[in-house]
């Protein structure tokens, strides 16, 4: 597994900060989602993707949206998505930061995410057995998560 630091090097006593190397979860659902996110309260971030794990809400797709739906209750856009298997591994990275904030003294209501960035991570290979002997290859994706929190007065 390839460690890599930060893209943002913030520092500070009001900061805490999280990362997830490669998840196996898709990078153009991760990199909506931390768009949708980014500059929002951590508390609401969560609720709201707990509705999208619900199949409630949905995130607007603003980058990868081709041949993307319309989705009903979304707010200056018309097309998204639920992605449920990237909003459940935000969810755990969200626990996880507030965690380190209370850790550090800051209080877990008054966070704002101040930077939210997903990349592709490595991609693992593999092969689908066929017929006659032969073999189909795929690649297993993954995705790199970081988040980094700043407590707002």
């Amino acid at each position: 597994m390839a460690r890599t630091d930060y893209s943002v090097q913030e520092k500070g006593e009001t900061t805490a900060r999280v990362k997830a190397n490669e998840l196996p979860v898709s990078p153009k659902h991760s990199i909506e989602i931390a768009r949708f996110i980014k500059n929002r309260n951590t508390v609401e971030a969560r609720a709201y993707l707990a509705d999208v794990v619900a199949l409630k809400k949905a995130i607007p797709f603003k980058r990868f949206n081709r041949n993307v739906a319309h989705k009903r209750g979304l707010d200056k856009w018309d097309g998204g998505r639920y992605p449920v298997k990237a909003a459940t591994a935000y969810i755990k990275l969200l626990e996880s930061v507030e965690k380190n904030a209370e850790y550090i003294g800051l209080d877990a209501t008054k966070l704002v995410i101040t930077h939210a960035a997903a990349n592709r991570g490595r991609g693992f290979k593999a092969f689908f057995p066929r017929a006659m002997g032969r073999a189909t290859p795929k690649r297993r994706e993954t995705v790199n998560i970081e988040l980094i929190v700043t407590e707002v007065e």
